[in-house]
């Protein structure tokens, strides 16, 4: 990562998460409550620390979501009715932010 990146952060990645945000706005409403309320549910409970990752699970809910939408289903048929449940089967496996974090304390205190 350059200088560059580290400041602004990638602006390829900034571009395709404003077009996920964008397709999230052409959802239902049902459908994008649910979307606004698991990608907030994700970042709190860990969502990915690697864009890759992140990108790949947020556009498969779109995706998801999308076809749902067009088929008249209800959010619950395809998330099942532990949401929560639903969005931890999504990140199990991946490096969160919380994970990093983790890492950086137990470095610092274990090299004093």
């Amino acid at each position: 990562m350059n200088i560059f990146e580290k400041v602004v952060g990638n602006l390829n990645d900034k571009r395709e998460w404003r077009a996920l945000e964008e397709r999230s706005k052409a959802l239902p409403a049902e459908y994008k409550n649910a979307y606004e309320a698991i990608k907030k549910y994700l970042w709190i409970a860990g969502a990915p620390s690697d864009w890759q990752d992140t990108r790949r699970i947020f556009e498969g809910i779109l995706d998801l979501f999308e076809q749902g939408a067009a088929e008249g289903r209800k959010v619950t048929d395809l998330t099942g009715e532990d949401v929560a449940a639903f969005c931890d089967e999504l990140i199990k496996g991946e490096k969160s932010w919380i994970d990093l974090h983790r890492k950086k304390l137990n470095d610092r205190v274990n090299r004093n």
